[in-house]
């Protein structure tokens, strides 16, 4: 289901604790965010594609959902499984294990961001389509096409002459293949910012919207540990965020996007 060096790079177990502070914490809140608005309530049943440890899948089994994660990963499935109103299964975004019509919410939280080929990504919109309901809702997030490039300068990476060639290879057609000295990340594609659009609409979704999910201040990498922990200053940033969602000049200036629509 996966390439053996897609495999490796998350048996390393990055996924435990990737989004629990600065802009891993950021995404984590502000895709929480925007998943409480466009989930049915509970006890509405979610399939989690590509759900990893479970980092979504814990939060929404302890709120009420009935929810089943799909991994290829077998250290993710393990993990996964132990969390409470949670099953976790085998299975590749591109052929579901599960059966049709038989989920109110369907996420694609991880597959998006390793199907190179246009043709794999959309056999997993549809496969997400083909399992939720009627009028269910599917979800996509995407990587965008210059957060490598936005993640070096905030770095101070750009320097280094090595990172900024392969930085600038990956956004000319959006595909990142590590070489065996720089391996910062596994393969992997970036989507232009509207593109996430187009393919889930091609996969049948209707009412397709695209939200920034961390917009421009992800950059801000040394402050927002501590600016997500004071309660006063976090609230206040999810909230402009929030404002900021679906302005469209601001999606490429976001590290992820989250696309959704119904079935």
């Amino acid at each position: 289901m996966l390439t053996p060096e897609i495999l490796a790079y998350y048996e390393r177990g990055g996924e435990t604790d990737r989004l629990a502070a600065g802009v891993g914490r950021l995404e984590f809140l502000r895709t929480w965010d925007i998943l409480t608005r466009i989930l049915p309530p509970p006890p509405a049943v979610i399939v989690d594609v590509g759900g990893a440890t479970g980092v979504y899948a814990g939060p929404l089994g302890r709120a009420g959902y009935s929810v089943t994660v799909v991994d290829p990963v077998p250290s993710h499935v393990a993990a996964s499984s132990g969390l409470p109103s949670v099953t976790a299964i085998l299975g590749d975004a591109r052929s579901l294990p599960l059966s049709s019509d038989s989920a109110d919410a369907v996420l694609l939280m991880g597959p998006l961001y390793h199907l190179l080929e246009p043709v794999a990504r959309a056999l997993a919109w549809r496969e997400a389509v083909r399992v939720a309901r009627p009028g269910g809702v599917v979800a996509g997030a995407t990587i965008t096409r210059h957060a490598p490039l936005l993640d070096i300068v905030s770095r101070g990476l750009f320097g280094d002459r090595q990172i900024r060639a392969i930085t600038l290879a990956d956004i000319a057609h959006g595909r990142h293949l590590p070489t065996r000295d720089r391996q910062v990340f596994t393969t992997a594609y970036f989507h232009a910012p509207g593109e996430p659009i187009l393919e889930a609409a091609a996969a049948g979704l209707t009412g397709v919207r695209t939200f920034a999910v961390e917009g421009p201040v992800w950059t801000m990498t040394d402050q927002l540990t501590e600016l997500l922990a004071d309660p006063v200053t976090s609230v206040e940033l999810l909230a402009v965020l929030r404002g900021l969602e679906a302005e469209p000049a601001l999606l490429g200036a976001s590290s992820h996007l989250l696309t959704f629509g119904k079935s």
